[in-house]
């Protein structure tokens, strides 16, 4: 089985689809990472006796960091290979902003790790309150540590499982010149030895890199199901639900003194944080409640891998094989900005007279994430001789693409929701910065919009910015109603609706 353009795993390695939807794995981008997150909670809670296992060894691999993170006398070097990890980002998920490179497990997270086992966490592994022990914990009292650093470290310490799991499909359904035997660090950790230990797998093999599969079943969207968001969020429930009558007295009196009034969100969440800090055991309550209602865990994630394949998976290849290939589409100019302009017209059409704008949509309504539209646009450059890079950074901040061919042709690229608040800021002093940053003075700002009103909007800041009519301007009309019949023509510049007179 071969397609004329390769995105997804199974184009690349000849898969049919339905193989690997039956062996439970998510059928990845190989274009960029695609949105979602290793959860352990749903290995603390999965009914499978494999899953189980790997969480027991997340948690023994922590309470040995545990232990040695008080020992003063381990020397650094140790330490950064005890704490500190890559991102595995041979799964290609997360939210990488090119192609799948992530920052991985640095000095932040090492440190919060370090500091909340050596201080806080001291009873690590035998907690009393909550049916088990659970590595998101140590995230809910650090800011900064978040899903994607949780994700990649529970990806590190399963790696092992999902090598075996990637080189059993491999060997049954993919063609040996597809594959190669690679040597991999970090497998396994030797606690006599108290080293990582190597190991050799065949594996698919992409470019130089090889690529592994993930279940779909331990996988979420947004956020991990133990998070401190949601502590946060709901931190007054939570103390009020503490059945130790003294512990819930003198935690609703810490909380309450660290209150105006009148206080707003941030300063709720502000006190509920210090408050946190001062009885940690409050997380212990929150974690059983999680626990309590696991099944609902399951759920959530389920449905959301579901979303995130019918966005990004279903919907991108129904584009790409239905309305793309076959076309003028590939047929690439000779010129980043024509070809970029030429690209983001036919996708323009594709959504405004083909259809194309549901796969905006979730349940009906709108998506609200730049990164959304931008990961869609990334991964329809399936197959050109161009260089697309998303968020590019040259010193004076990210742009959302750079398409180039060479050092001297480049066309910077920014994608806006016409919700956008910063919307008119963005327009009038953002590119420009970029274009220097970048030396380019060619640049394209696209504008997708979901109604009247912010069409309205956006027509209104283009005429104060004196914006209007300009071809680098490109607004795209995603409205689910009043779509023209074939007898109406839209101004190609400006995305006009048939109801605006």
């Amino acid at each position: 089985m071969t397609t004329a353009a390769k995105i997804y795993f199974t184009d690349f390695f000849e898969v049919v689809p339905e193989v690997l939807e039956d062996y439970g794995a998510l059928n990845i981008s190989l274009i960029n990472d695609l949105p979602l997150f290793v959860d352990p909670f749903l290995l603390f809670d999965s009914e499978e006796i494999e899953h189980q296992r790997l969480h027991d060894e997340i948690i023994c691999y922590v309470k040995f960091l545990r232990d040695v993170s008080s020992d003063a006398s381990i020397s650094k070097g140790l330490l950064d290979s005890w704490f500190r990890f890559p991102e595995v980002s041979q799964n290609w998920l997360g939210f990488s902003k090119t192609g799948n490179n992530g920052s991985g497990l640095g000095k932040q997270f090492a440190g919060a790790l370090h500091r909340n086992l050596h201080q806080v966490f001291k009873d690590f592994g035998s907690e009393t309150i909550s049916r088990g022990s659970h590595l998101e914990k140590l995230c809910l009292l650090a800011d900064g540590v978040g899903r994607d650093h949780l994700s990649d470290f529970t990806t590190n310490l399963i790696k092992q499982y999902l090598l075996d799991y990637t080189q059993t499909f491999a060997k049954m359904h993919i063609a040996s010149s597809l594959r190669r035997n690679f040597a991999i660090e970090k497998v396994a950790f030797d606690y006599r030895a108290r080293r990582w230990k190597g190991g050799r797998y065949n594996l698919p093999a992409f470019g130089n890199d090889y690529v592994l599969l993930t279940p779909k079943v331990i996988l979420t969207k947004d956020e991990a199901w133990i998070n401190r968001n949601d502590l946060l969020d709901n931190f007054q429930g939570v103390y009020n639900s503490i059945p130790d009558q003294q512990l819930r007295a003198q935690v609703n009196e810490y909380f309450l003194r660290r209150l105006s009034e009148d206080a707003k969100e941030e300063e709720i969440r502000e006190a509920a944080a210090t408050t946190i800090e001062q009885f940690p055991q409050v997380l212990d309550y929150y974690i059983r409640h999680k626990e309590e209602t696991g099944d609902e865990a399951h759920k959530v994630s389920n449905s959301k891998v579901r979303d995130t394949e019918q966005q990004f998976i279903h919907q991108i290849r129904a584009l790409v094989d239905q309305k793309l290939i076959g076309t003028e589409f590939y047929q690439e100019a000779d010129d980043s900005f024509e070809e970029s302009m030429r690209r983001l017209h036919y996708l323009k059409s594709v959504i405004e007279d083909q259809d194309g704008y549901r796969m905006f949509y979730h349940n009906g309504k709108p998506i609200h994430r730049e990164a959304d539209l931008q990961l869609m646009y990334k991964l329809t450059w399936c197959a050109s001789v161009y260089d697309v890079n998303r968020e590019v950074n040259n010193g004076r901040g990210p742009v959302d693409f750079k398409v180039s061919k060479g050092s001297r042709d480049k066309t910077l690229i920014e994608f806006k929701l016409a919700s956008n608040s910063k919307l008119k800021q963005n327009m009038k002093h953002q590119v420009g910065v970029y274009e220097a940053a970048n030396d380019t003075a060619k640049s394209i700002k696209a504008i997708l919009y979901f109604s009247e009103s912010e069409f309205r909007k956006v027509q209104t800041i283009l005429a104060e910015l004196g914006l209007s009519g300009r071809r680098d301007v490109v607004l795209i009309d995603a409205c689910a109603t009043n779509k023209p019949s074939a007898s109406n023509v839209r101004d190609p510049q400006q995305g006009r609706l048939p109801w605006i007179e």
